[in-house]
């Protein structure tokens, strides 16, 4: 049984505790309503403040990212648009070049007015060349690309992708040790007949390459010359890659030119992938064996370096290592052997302008877009034309050779066209549109993550706070009862 004392009331000062502790409650449920969570500071759970901080930040990340990667859509199909007019006139560029052509019924007005159709047509490839853009940016004018340029003998820069560095100031350095060969063979002495000194008849030579096959059989009156003519003739009517050439001639000691036996088949293209089989009916003027086929693979790809980094080379291209800071880089080396493989055949220089665009919430999280220039004198080049056209630039369809020319040129600007196009596509496709899908669900998870950590249950939490409101009435009562308890020592003190 407690004692009756008066000067401390220890029953008001537990009511009073418990009053404050229901208060607290009642103004952390408050707190929980009126702000939709229930951590609303680090001393709400320390643990979650941290982890729900750093998913806001994310969510915000994404939330940009989505829309990087949409305007990054709007660039590339803005660059589209662009292109598909482009490849529209360099379909009526060949369609006026086919015009042309049919110089049966044309006369000199009509080719003229071909030509000048074509002119007006190239110049409006140049006008979109110069005006495409996306806000400020220029598009299709060379500065959105990869750029470089080679120096050295032999050697010459021809692409560069998203993933080249930009050069030093002094370029890439190349070293080559090994110069690109083509597969060859050499054909063996031709059975002379004696009487008349010309190759006996009947001999059959058969080559095969790619699956395409060109075949040979000498005749009566046939000399070395004609049959190297006649397998040349046969290389080209079957498309074989192939060329035949006589041996270099030979003097005597007079300085009379020497009978020429020896001759050679060479593939037209460098590098140990292009290869071709030989058959001979008699062994040693082709096959070493009588009617067994001999695979001639014999050519070799380039080898060297770049930048000091081993490069693959693939007949006369050296391609950079993938991971190196020239990834990418290729160039093409067709100089001699150089005298010394420590010193460089040359240099490249290169300029990265690519389109870079941030689709991730993350650093590094980019995709590079690069855009080729898109003008008359960039597009059809490198094509070999009897007219001597360079490119698109210098076509010219009043003449039927012209106009043929112009044909093969504008095929080639239609494909380089159409695989900017792909390029573009691919990357909107593959990288952009699904990042957009990718991240659409990444932010959906995240808030859902944030809300499950931080985001207060209203009704759990109004169901507290109605608990608290009658704890704390009840609390406000009882305090006010042990208010009364000191009060009833008065009448004992009252009887004295």
């Amino acid at each position: 049984m407690s004692a009756l004392v008066i000067n401390h009331n220890t029953q008001a000062l537990n009511t009073h505790r418990q009053l404050v502790n229901v208060d607290k409650r009642m103004k952390t449920s408050l707190e929980h309503l009126s702000s939709g969570q229930k951590i609303n500071r680090g001393a709400d759970g320390p643990a979650n403040l941290m982890i729900s901080e750093q998913m806001r930040a994310q969510i915000a990340s994404v939330s940009q990212a989505i829309d990087n990667t949409e305007i990054a859509v709007s660039a590339v199909q803005t660059t589209e648009a662009a292109l598909n007019e482009v490849n529209a006139i360099l379909v009526s560029i060949r369609q006026r070049a086919i015009h042309a052509a049919n110089e049966g019924a044309n006369d000199e007005n009509m080719v003229a007015a071909d030509q000048l159709e074509i002119d007006n047509a190239l110049e409006s490839i140049n006008r979109i060349s110069q005006m495409a853009q996306f806000g400020t940016r220029k598009l299709l004018d060379g500065s959105r690309g990869v750029n470089g340029v080679a120096a050295g003998k032999g050697l010459t820069f021809l692409r560069a992708t998203t993933k080249t560095n930009s050069s030093p100031d002094t370029g890439f350095p190349v070293r080559v040790t090994q110069v690109a060969t083509r597969a060859s063979v050499t054909g063996g002495p031709f059975p002379i007949d004696e009487a008349t000194g010309l190759i006996a008849p009947g001999i059959e030579l058969t080559i095969q390459q790619s699956g395409k096959v060109a075949r040979v059989i000498t005749e009566e009156g046939d000399d070395l010359a004609v049959v190297i003519n006649n397998l040349q003739n046969a290389f080209q009517v079957n498309n074989l890659d192939l060329e035949v050439t006589p041996k270099e001639l030979q003097l005597d000691d007079a300085g009379n030119p020497l009978p020429i036996t020896d001759w050679r088949i060479t593939h037209t293209e460098f590098g140990s992938e292009h290869t071709f089989t030989v058959v001979s009916s008699l062994p040693g003027v082709l096959s070493k064996t009588e009617g067994r086929a001999d695979l001639i693979d014999n050519g070799h790809d380039v080898q060297g370096t770049i930048n000091g980094q081993l490069a693959q080379g693939r007949g006369t291209e050296l391609i950079a290592g993938s991971g190196t800071v020239a990834d990418g880089l290729t160039v093409a080396y067709t100089g001699p052997v150089p005298e010394d493989s420590l010193n460089p055949v040359g240099r490249v220089s290169v300029t990265q302008n690519s389109l870079i665009f941030q689709i991730g919430p993350n650093a590094g999280q980019k995709v590079a877009v690069a855009l080729d220039k898109v003008s008359a004198e960039s597009l059809g080049r490198n094509v070999i034309n009897k007219s001597g056209f360079r490119s698109l630039d210098d076509v010219d369809v009043t003449t039927a050779q012209g106009a043929e020319d112009t044909m093969r040129l504008t095929e080639v600007a239609i494909d380089g066209v159409n695989v900017v196009r792909a390029r573009l596509g691919a990357v909107q496709k593959n990288a952009l549109e699904s990042q957009l899908r990718s991240l659409a669900v990444s932010r959906e998870e995240l808030v859902n993550s944030e809300s499950t950590i931080r985001d207060a249950d209203m009704a759990e939490e109004l169901s507290e706070f109605v608990r608290n409101q009658v704890i704390l009435s009840s609390a406000m009562a009882m305090l006010g009862q042990a208010h009364q308890s000191p009060r009833t020592i008065l009448p004992l003190l009252q009887q004295r």
